[in-house]
């Protein structure tokens, strides 16, 4: 193949130039908001997919019980019984896990379909956005308060805050502030990092065309998986951890 063929597809192929965004600048109050569209845009993206799988596969729950069970059935039963297995059996608690469960399998699904979505030219991975992976760890968070609270009582709660000394107060709130930003930046620099990677890669590699999409599709697709199942996971530590240490 020449190389001016060659540039060509990779420019096609290649993401956006690393630091352009296209932002909408949304005046309020003498201020403005500013919106990332694309990260916008394919966040519905990732929503619509599976929004679709979940409406094809509720098709294969509407034959009768004594039947053979579907393709599609099948599917869905070793989806939930692995993410049942993985995400809610490490809840500490069976009641945690069953109002959890939901949540954090929701989470998994939405980052491992963001996380694949950037292997198609031209899609961008939601979570290479700072932005989405902040808000992601900050509801995580928000959600292992609330069921501290809840399962421990407001006085317990507080209590956890000073022990096991009272003057380690300080120390304990910044490390409960710690989590979310940790939780976000690990998944963002992974993400981010990755798609900074396989750019160079499309600009530089101009002589051949299947290294470079291999490259990509081991990192969109085997990356992605295990990226959105540590998220997941770190999900439930901070959830069993805000629990158990109030």
């Amino acid at each position: 193949m020449s190389g001016g063929l060659a540039q060509g597809i990779f420019a096609a192929l290649a993401s956006p130039r690393l630091g352009e965004k296209l932002i909408l600048h949304i005046p309020v109050a003498g201020t403005y908001i500013d919106i990332d569209i694309i990260t916008i845009i394919m966040s519905w993206v990732v929503m619509a997919v599976i929004i679709g799988i979940a409406l094809v596969l509720r098709r294969s729950l509407r034959q009768p019980v004594d039947e053979k069970p579907s393709r599609g059935q099948m599917l869905l039963e070793t989806t939930l019984d692995f993410l049942k297995a993985q995400l809610a059996g490490n809840f500490s608690d069976e009641t945690l896990a069953r109002l959890l469960f939901p949540f954090v399998s929701t989470l998994f699904l939405f980052v491992l379909v963001s996380n694949w979505i950037a292997v198609i030219p031209y899609f961008q991975s939601p979570t290479s956005d700072l932005n989405v992976t902040l808000s992601f760890a900050l509801l995580v968070t928000f959600l292992s308060q609330l069921y501290a609270v809840r399962m421990n009582g407001v006085r317990r709660y507080l209590k956890g805050f000073i022990e096991p000394y009272p003057f380690l107060l300080p120390l304990n709130i910044v490390g409960e502030i710690a989590k979310p930003l940790s939780h976000s930046f690990r998944l963002f620099g992974n993400m981010f990092g990755g798609a900074a990677m396989l750019t160079i890669l499309y600009m530089f590699a101009v002589t051949s065309v299947g290294w470079p999409l291999i490259v990509n599709a081991f990192y969109g697709l085997f990356e992605g998986v295990i990226q959105a199942f540590v998220f997941a996971i770190l999900a439930v530590a901070y959830i069993n951890v805000a629990v158990e240490n109030q």
